[in-house]
């Protein structure tokens, strides 16, 4: 089972051809494919899976889920997307 946690762009680059990202999930960034979503821009939140990027997701839904994560959680959840600890 997977389960989509949204991550937010934080860079764009082309490699090959295609167009790639770095996408920031808490303090943890992996670099993605986003073939399937070329609209996307830094900022904005994604859900990815297997290192692509399959869709775009609103700001305001990606709280609400990032807050269900929270709760899930207890707080255990380490920085998430946006909250980096200073």
């Amino acid at each position: 089972m997977c389960l989509a946690v949204p991550g937010m762009i934080i860079e764009r680059s082309e490699e090959n051809g295609l167009p790639m990202g770095r996408v920031d999930f808490g303090g943890t960034v992996i670099p993605v494919c986003l073939a399937y979503v070329p609209e996307s821009k830094v900022g904005q939140y994604v859900i990815v899976h297997a290192g692509f990027a399959l869709n775009i997701v609103d700001e305001d839904e990606a709280q609400k889920t990032l807050a269900l994560w929270r709760e899930l959680n207890q707080g255990d959840f380490g920085d998430l997307p946006g909250e980096r600890s200073a």
